[in-house]
């Protein structure tokens, strides 16, 4: 069975940082595609950032340049480095998982909240 277990979301103030990780089991960890998405109140679930197997990365344009996606293939885990943190920022962040070639959207994560206020 797959799990994908989240933390590090929270309150923080404008212009700070914050780091979600996002440890999977139940998968090849090293083969799979990773990613994160977020959800603001009241709006679509959009894309923040994805990471390839190969280590390939693209971001929103709305996080370029202060977003950092990674991910650490010995620990089964994938990171979101969040800095100069905007009030529209504020979103439940979801990680994603997913097998290159595989049918749908893959599996996620419960989501964590990140509250970006002073």
């Amino acid at each position: 069975q797959v799990q994908l277990v989240q933390s590090g979301g929270g309150l923080v103030q404008p212009g700070g940082s914050l780091r979600l990780s996002c440890a999977a089991s139940g998968i090849i960890f090293s083969i799979y595609h990773m990613g994160w998405y977020r959800q603001a109140p009241g709006k679509q679930r959009e894309l923040v950032a994805t990471i390839t197997s190969g280590g390939s990365t693209n971001y929103a344009d709305s996080v370029k340049g202060r977003f950092t996606i990674s991910r650490d293939n010995a620990k089964n885990t994938q990171y979101l480095q969040m800095n100069s943190l905007k009030p529209e920022d504020t979103a439940v962040y979801y990680c994603n998982v997913k097998e290159p070639g595989a049918y749908g959207m893959g599996y996620w994560g419960k989501g964590t909240l990140v509250t970006v206020s002073s």
